[in-house]
């Protein structure tokens, strides 16, 4: 079965909204959609249901219980800050091959498509040795890439796009994320990207469905 990695420019710019949007856009479809999200900074145990795992099961349609969190984010820390910085200050280190082993296995065992979704952006560490961009190369996976449509966003765009491509990393599609505050139509920096990405560029309005989930999942 299908699995792709959801990354995205940089922290806020969309990747839970779209990751929870895509699975209830395949499950309107009639498929099989997950998510995991291996690694989940500025947790608060007391506050599960305010967490972006929440979001994620909520979308999967099971219950947000402690349990069913551990289960999508094993890896999980109190700082809102890079997994490496969060892990150190709960004196903690994130062992890499024990990320890449969880997320294979769910690979394995997905029934259907499997949306990994990272944190932060492709090159936040994860620990000493290791960036999100050697995540995704170890488990060779395409990318889905999401980006804000905030000013700025078209060179934070490109330049991730080729740090992924200089790691022979696939960029499968390009999410444009409405964000709360835009310069522009979110069509004129898609028109813009579209002459310096090869690949396929999505728009997700802000806030409501026009369709554009359900023609993404449809491709995935």
């Amino acid at each position: 079965m299908a699995s792709y990695f959801i990354t995205g420019t940089g922290t806020g710019v969309g990747k839970t909204y779209v990751t929870s949007g895509l699975i209830r856009a395949g499950r309107e479809l009639k498929r099989d959609f997950a998510a995991i999200k291996p690694i989940l900074s500025g947790y608060d145990p007391a506050d599960n249901a305010g967490t972006d795992t929440a979001m994620l099961l909520e979308a999967m349609g099971r219950p947000v219980t402690p349990l069913n969190v551990a289960t999508v984010s094993p890896w999980r820390f109190t700082a809102p800050l890079s997994p490496d910085m969060a892990a150190v200050r709960e004196g903690k280190r994130i062992v890499f091959n024990d990320v890449v082993t969880f997320c294979q296995t769910a690979m394995t065992a997905a029934r259907g498509t499997l949306l990994i979704e990272g944190v932060g952006g492709a090159a936040v560490p994860v620990n000493d040795n290791h960036l999100i961009i050697d995540l995704i190369v170890a488990l060779k996976l395409p990318v889905i890439l999401v980006a804000g449509t905030y000013l700025g966003t078209i060179s934070h765009t490109i330049t991730t796009g080729a740090f992924l491509a200089s790691h022979g990393v696939n960029v499968a599609a390009v999410v444009l994320s409405e964000s709360e505050e835009s310069p522009v139509l979110p069509e004129e920096t898609a028109a813009t990207l579209e002459r310096f990405v090869s690949c396929p560029i999505h728009i997700i309005p802000r806030d409501f469905d026009d369709g554009s989930f359900r023609k993404l999942a449809a491709k995935l």
